[in-house]
């Protein structure tokens, strides 16, 4: 249940997760049309987000998530998701990476993120390097299907993600979300870090 109160405190502040349709839902969100797999908002009701750097971002659609997910599971469905600009979001605070792309969400996790030593960064970042197999030279570590942040080497890569699992500042995704991810993004493309956040 841990997964579905994540989602539903994220629903009230963000708009940008969906949640269980059987449960009450915030007034804003009862306004979006559940469409089997996805939560539709009505054109001319589309909420926004504010990312760290003061850039809005629409939504247009959210993953209806009707089950609760757990350490190492995730939903992928870019199902009838037409091409469109690619971003990410994560939310330290609630452990969670949405994947948009053309203002519709096509993808969820929850994550691993850097510890107190080492804490990921906040604010917004292009993807500046993919890589399907890299080997970290700092931590001779394996980190398969990186999208690097950062020029100190913080990036997005698959893990083993696990309940009391950290890293040294990079996000760690599960495997095959993190290939279908890698897949699905290219240079330049953008990756909002935060705490919370806010609505447009």
């Amino acid at each position: 249940m841990l997964w579905l109160a994540r989602r539903a405190a994220l629903l009230t502040v963000l708009l940008t997760i969906g949640c269980r349709v059987s449960q009450p839902l915030p007034s804003e969100i009862q306004q979006a049309a559940p469409a089997g797999h996805r939560l539709l908002y009505r054109d001319g009701q589309l909420p926004s987000l504010v990312l760290p750097d003061g850039r809005k971002q629409a939504v247009r659609s959210l993953l209806n998530v009707d089950r609760p997910i757990h350490y190492g599971d995730y939903i992928w469905d870019d199902r009838n998701v037409p091409d469109g600009p690619v971003w990410i979001r994560v939310d330290l605070d609630r452990q969670t990476l949405s994947v948009f792309r053309d203002g519709q969400e096509i993808g969820t996790t929850l994550i691993l993120y850097g510890a107190d030593g080492r804490p990921t960064p906040t604010g917004v970042f292009p993807i500046l390097q993919k890589a399907r197999y890299h080997r970290s030279t700092l931590y001779d570590a394996e980190m398969p299907y990186m999208l690097r942040l950062t020029g100190d080497g913080v990036a997005i890569h698959a893990s083993n993600v696990r309940r009391r699992a950290a890293t040294h500042g990079c996000i760690g995704v599960p495997a095959s979300f993190a290939r279908l991810l890698f897949d699905a993004v290219k240079r330049g493309d953008i990756v909002a870090i935060e705490h919370g956040g806010k609505r447009a």
